[in-house]
């Protein structure tokens, strides 16, 4: 049955690369084959993350727009919360991008994050490379606003952009270094703001290298409603694509994707129900020791 709908979504068929991505979510027997006959791909995926309410949707509906205008086009996938009830994704209409819907050069995927902490579905990986494999020229993936949370898009994305307003000043302070450190672009957007300069340059002084081996982070300043700093933002993505940096980072990101990818087939059998109810026997017995429970399943 995959088969189909594998060979329409190379031809560029959004039906069926829709359909794919539903076999992938919904793990419909036979596509852990279809995985298995991607081939290589070269299509960059560029990475959108930053805590809630720094207008990370705006500015990819601004991106799109200089993709779209370079004749080029974008698969663009939307982690959002999930609905806790049925864990779909709350904000699935992607209001802030209606206007690329039926756009030919454009397909938009909103997925829910399941739960996952990392701010990510838990088949980014396996859609992303799906979306990599169909005619798309760019992959974007922008994820649940995480705060704070340890970011798993360093291991999915080939550039990652963080965003900013100028009000988390006092939050970068103490920002983990997760979010801070992953970025190989800032965005610091709704720059029209108070106070926006010299949040921009007290970041620069913060991220200065500390060698001269160490690579400059871009800080770029942008307001996305208005479309404006998007184009300077577009140019060094591109720029950050192009860099030697980026080639020396490209076998990492796939170890960081292998790694994940076995993690959770390794850990497939393991369910909380099931480890719950072992414990609950356990420490009825009076016989529980935490260490030796682990050491079990390991």
């Amino acid at each position: 049955m995959w088969q189909t709908y594998f060979e329409g979504m190379k031809k560029g068929d959004v039906r069926c690369l829709a359909r794919c991505i539903s076999l992938i979510e919904n793990e419909v027997e036979g596509y852990e084959a279809m995985l298995e006959s991607l081939p290589e791909s070269t299509t960059p995926v560029i990475g959108l993350t930053g805590p809630p309410g720094a207008g990370k949707s705006t500015l990819v509906d601004a991106l799109i727009g200089q993709i779209v205008e370079s004749g080029k086009k974008v698969a663009v996938l939307c982690v959002d919360p999930s609905s806790p009830f049925n864990l779909g994704a709350l904000l699935g209409d992607r209001i802030r991008m209606s206007s690329w819907y039926n756009h030919p050069q454009v397909y938009i995927r909103s997925l829910a994050s399941r739960g996952s902490l990392g701010g990510l579905h838990p088949k980014i990986l396996e859609i992303t490379d799906l979306c990599k494999a169909s005619s798309y020229d760019y992959v974007i993936v922008e994820t649940v606003g995480v705060g704070q949370s340890e970011i798993e898009i360093t291991g999915l994305a080939d550039a990652t952009v963080v965003v900013l307003v100028p009000e988390a000043g006092d939050e970068v302070q103490t920002m983990k270094a997760g979010l801070m450190e992953i970025a190989d672009l800032f965005v610091v957007n709704k720059a029209d703001r108070p106070e926006a300069n010299l949040f921009v340059r007290n970041l620069r002084l913060m991220l200065m290298p500390s060698n001269m081996e160490q690579q400059e982070i871009p800080v770029i300043k942008t307001i996305a409603l208005q479309k404006e700093g998007v184009a300077e933002l577009w140019v060094q993505i591109l720029n950050f694509l192009k860099s030697a940096h980026f080639n020396q980072h490209k076998n990492w990101l796939l170890t960081e994707k292998a790694f994940q990818l076995i993690q959770k087939k390794r850990m497939s059998d393991i369910h909380k129900a099931h480890l719950k109810s072992l414990i609950d026997t356990q420490t009825q017995a009076h016989s529980f020791n935490l260490y030796k429970f682990v050491a079990s399943f390991v």
